[in-house]
């Protein structure tokens, strides 16, 4: 498995704390639907750990996963432990056939593979990693419409909105939405927007 950059690195050495300290959207509602404690959470391409972080403060047991050491040091320099079992490298080479989480969360990983066939073999892992009854989160770019002048030198794999639906349509999805985020990154400071895919889906028990 290989990851695009998409320039984060170079976010990540000039700004620690790239994406800052607010938990995401989708964490957020969450919370709302479940209760976190003691749950065992999966962030698979956490990069500075805020999601993990703050599920860790609410009682999770968090694994958290990245490519980027950078990212991954700035997430302890930032946060400290704070009870979060950090992994550097690829989600696929760090899982094992024995592993189950309560919760899986992929913020912005999927768009970062190479291909469609990659973004769903990945998916089908992390859904097999869920254990029945168990939650997933997926926010990632879709093909709808991308500005990607913040980011020179990233061509991240584009899917439809429908296609991740299409992925989890075997679940139960508690929240959709294909919505465009706008953003500003502080290393660069270039506005710049992206379609985006979020959900939050529930694995059925049996």
């Amino acid at each position: 498995m290989e990851f695009r950059d998409g320039g984060y690195d170079e976010g990540y050495r000039s700004c620690p704390c790239f994406w800052g300290n607010k938990v995401g959207s989708l964490v957020t509602r969450l919370v709302k639907e479940t209760s976190i404690q003691g749950k065992t959470v999966l962030d698979a391409g956490c990069g500075e750990g805020k999601n993990a972080i703050a599920l860790a403060k609410l009682g999770a047991r968090v694994t958290a996963v990245d490519c980027s050491e950078i990212a991954l040091s700035n997430a302890i320099r930032t946060f400290g432990g704070s009870g979060v079992d950090w992994h550097c490298g690829d989600i696929k080479s760090f899982v094992q056939p024995d592993f189950s989480f309560d919760i899986v969360i992929a913020y912005g990983l999927l768009h970062c593979l190479q291909s469609v066939e990659e973004i769903r073999e990945t998916a089908k892992l992390l859904k097999d990693l869920t254990a029945p009854g168990g939650w997933n989160i997926v926010c990632a770019f879709n093909n709808r419409e991308q500005d990607l002048t913040a980011h020179p030198g990233f061509n991240p794999c584009l899917i439809p909105h429908e296609t991740y639906m299409d992925i989890y349509k075997s679940w139960e999805v508690k929240f959709s939405s294909d919505e465009d985020l706008h953003e500003t990154h502080p290393h660069n400071n270039i506005p710049h927007s992206h379609s985006m895919s979020r959900l939050i889906a529930r694995k059925p028990i049996q």
